[in-house]
């Protein structure tokens, strides 16, 4: 255990001075505070990896949510109101950001928010904001005949931090109409309040509100990290490419209705089309790589695209990641954003010009932007000869990790940001999380003196004066069971509260992994807080993963 301390150190307080310390910088190989390192699920030889991918969203670009998920908020309740008919009262409603986590699943047709664990019992439930008691837990999810697979189309998982502004807002709605049932439009159910919600996060989306805002002032919505440029500079040197792959799914209403879209396809060849995609992407990443003028106003250029050797936005994820996929791609104009045909990545004649459009030779090795595709492309263009030589990072445990992981066999690397204060405020907690097992071990020692007594008196022949002192004796116990029982339920919601007040650990639910760290565990292999975490270890580093405990061997080999 000595050796687990120094690696578990307690974490300094000049983070800042750590956030620009790369590890290829002469001050570099220092010990890792616990909140920036990287853990590993599954063996990973970076030697192995000759390309490491990017998602953009919450990945690179770490939004924050007191500023940017009160803005999608504040025009998703906007957009009730004036385009579906709810009341007006929606719009003095206040967003709580800290208040949802990831890794909950919405019933949507009892109006229940969940929390479980990795066997998908629910251990947390609330109807609103109304926590249910364990009696109707049980009743609702605990006494069924066939297990609930809590899945699509009755659950809506909130997997990804864009989904806690909607899940707050459903839970707002379901409160509002227990309170005012006459004041749902049409009378609305749970169930078609939470679609209600979804159709308005799209239209909000749709009409470019949200990345008008955001290319305004990106600084208001988006953290800066100033390791971002380092860590890919980094990865490059060391040989690797580097790639971004992006849904920008913010712009998903620019893709136009299906009628419309069979239309543009059909017409591509004639005319070169707009590319809002682009546009948002390209503002995002200057501002990420720290393009400046003199006076410190970010300026709009392209040069961040020498830190890649591929761009693609408009992915369309996790369908991207399907190597049957037939989606088609083209190549950006970077200056114009404007679209253009490919076949497979290769230039072809467009019309009016007489041979393809190629790069010039002092760009051939300048970063490539294209549009839609499938990883087939992505591969082709990488030349990558097998997923495995594939490291990709991404924030969505199920648009990017579990698809690229399971679909393709690359390696994955999720993005955790709330990873880096639930490990520092599990090191504050060592000795509660020691008492909590004393407490536990406790009740179980009273209880099983008291099934000896019962047994006894039930099954074996004492004497009159045996028997009263039994009963005494159990007396006693049963006093002392129910004394440490409540000792250990306080101790226990202390310690739940403590790292979040409703809903606890994000990777626990009571002595379980929760359902999202089981996730976690199965489709990621590393997981981090900052994707510029990885700026703080050796490019050709060999991660290995810890040793698993079963529960003969944790009192044992943990002692």
């Amino acid at each position: 255990m000595d050796g687990m301390t120094s690696q578990y150190q307690h974490p300094i307080s000049n983070d800042a001075a750590q956030d620009r310390c790369i590890w290829s910088s002469h001050e570099g190989g220092h010990k890792i505070d616990i909140g920036k390192q990287i853990f590993c699920n599954r063996s990973l030889n970076m030697k192995n990896i000759v390309a490491v991918g990017f998602d953009m969203d919450y990945t690179l670009a770490q939004y924050m949510p007191e500023t940017f998920e009160s803005l999608a908020y504040n025009g998703t309740t906007r957009k009730l109101v004036y385009d579906l008919g709810y009341p007006p009262e929606l719009l003095e409603w206040s967003f709580d950001w800290k208040y949802m986590v990831r890794g909950l699943v919405l019933d949507k047709k009892r109006g229940n928010i969940l929390k479980m664990d990795r066997h998908k019992y629910v251990k947390v439930a609330y109807h609103g904001f109304r926590e249910m008691s364990k009696e109707d837990k049980i009743a609702t999810y605990g006494n069924t005949l066939l297990r609930d697979s809590f899945d699509e189309p009755d659950y809506a998982l909130i997997d990804t931090l864009f989904s806690l502004a909607e899940a707050y807002l459903f839970a707002q709605l379901v409160d509002f109409k227990d309170n005012n049932p006459g004041k749902v439009p049409n009378n609305a159910d749970y169930s078609r309040m939470y679609k209600d919600v979804r159709a308005a996060v799209d239209l909000c989306h749709r009409d470019g509100t949200l990345k008008q805002m955001v290319a305004k002032d990106p600084k208001k919505y988006i953290n800066e990290d100033p390791s971002i440029v380092p860590m890919i500079k980094m990865l490059r040197d060391s040989g690797r490419a580097t790639f971004l792959v992006t849904n920008r799914y913010l712009l998903q209403g620019m893709y136009q209705s299906g009628r419309r879209r069979r239309h543009n396809q059909r017409t591509t060849h004639k005319k070169r089309i707009q590319n809002g995609l682009w546009d948002y992407t390209n503002v995002v990443m200057n501002f990420l790589c720290g393009n400046q003028t003199t006076d410190g106003i970010h300026s709009c250029n392209y040069s961040w695209l020498e830190n890649f050797d591929v761009v693609i936005t408009g992915s369309s994820k996790p369908s991207f990641f399907h190597e049957d996929n037939r989606a088609n791609l083209f190549e950006v104009e970077p200056e114009s954003g404007m679209l253009l045909n490919t076949d497979n990545g290769t230039p072809v004649p467009q019309i009016g010009n007489s041979s393809p459009r190629l790069p010039s030779k002092e760009s051939k090795k300048a970063c490539r932007v294209f549009q839609g595709g499938s990883v087939g492309h992505l591969h082709k263009l990488l030349s990558i000869e097998a997923s495995s030589q594939v490291l990709y990072i991404g924030d969505h445990i199920y648009g990017d990790i579990l698809r690229s992981k399971k679909v393709l066999g690359w390696r994955t690397m999720l993005v955790v940001p709330e990873l880096e204060r639930e490990v520092e405020l599990l090191w504050e907690s060592r000795e509660t999380r020691k008492q909590l097992r004393l407490l536990r071990k406790e009740r179980d020692l009273v209880e099983d003196k008291i099934h000896h007594l019962k047994w006894s008196l039930k099954f074996k022949d004492v004497s009159v004066d045996e028997k009263q002192n039994f009963l005494s004796e159990l007396e006693e116990l049963e006093s002392q069971r129910e004394e440490v029982r409540l000792r250990h339920q306080q101790a226990q919601r202390s310690f739940h509260q403590w790292f979040h007040k409703v809903w606890g650990q994000l990777m626990k639910t009571g002595y379980q992994n929760s359902r999202f760290a089981h996730q976690v565990e199965r489709f990621a292999c590393l997981y981090t807080s900052q994707v510029t975490n990885l700026s703080l270890y050796s490019p050709d580093k060999y991660y290995r993963p810890s040793e698993d405990f079963m529960p003969h061997e944790f009192d044992i080999l943990t002692v």
